[in-house]
């Protein structure tokens, strides 16, 4: 029988905790939660940890079923990481210069990074970063290109929701802060601009 967790009203990221700690106690889950960004960030976690994902988006709530088929990858603890670099961009510019000058400075990075050797495992948006991620943004070229030399663009679904973006991202995944201080804890170097 399928354990159930209603987390429809919790805030990012406590559907997400919650969902994590209640797969390492069962194989078989159903996580209700009210809003697409939950939606994603669960189904993101769960097929990491190798289970399958469907989804019944029904009046009252959206339903997600997560039934486990394989075991995660279990990582040494203790051991220090030496994975590849990760930026973390927690602003829609660079420095805090004039404005005009930071953003003539976020995009001249985010361009000069695609002729770059080795490429970052991933790039954070964070804060008003996220901005540069949505329609309109001068970067989206850039990160569309640089996500499909396989660099992962992860984006904070609470910052996007607060700025009332979230319906607008145009390149990246939504991320939520667990898997985003995940990935930073994971990386072998970060960047942060």
């Amino acid at each position: 029988m399928a354990k159930v967790i209603d987390a429809r009203g919790l805030s990012c990221p406590q559907p997400v905790l919650l969902t994590r700690k209640a797969m390492a106690e069962a194989g078989e889950l159903i996580v209700i939660v009210d809003n697409v960004t939950a939606r994603e960030n669960i189904s993101h976690l769960a097929r990491k940890q190798g289970f399958t994902v469907t989804v019944d988006e029904k009046s009252d709530g959206i339903y997600i079923h997560l039934r486990r088929e394989v075991e995660p990858e279990r990582a040494s603890a203790g051991t220090p990481p030496a994975g590849p670099a990760v930026i973390l961009i927690p602003a829609s510019g660079i420095g805090r210069g004039p404005e005009e000058l930071q953003e003539v400075l976020i995009r001249s990075f985010l361009h000069v990074l695609n002729e770059v050797d080795p490429l970052p495992e991933a790039i954070i948006f964070i804060n008003t970063g996220v901005k540069l991620t949505v329609e309109g943004s001068p970067v989206i070229e850039d990160l569309k290109a640089l996500e499909e030399k396989g660099v992962e663009i992860l984006i904070c679904g609470t910052c996007l929701n607060y700025f009332g973006l979230t319906d607008k991202v145009a390149v990246g995944s939504i991320s939520n802060m667990y898997s985003i201080a995940e990935k930073l804890m994971g990386a072998g170097k970060v960047l942060s601009l």
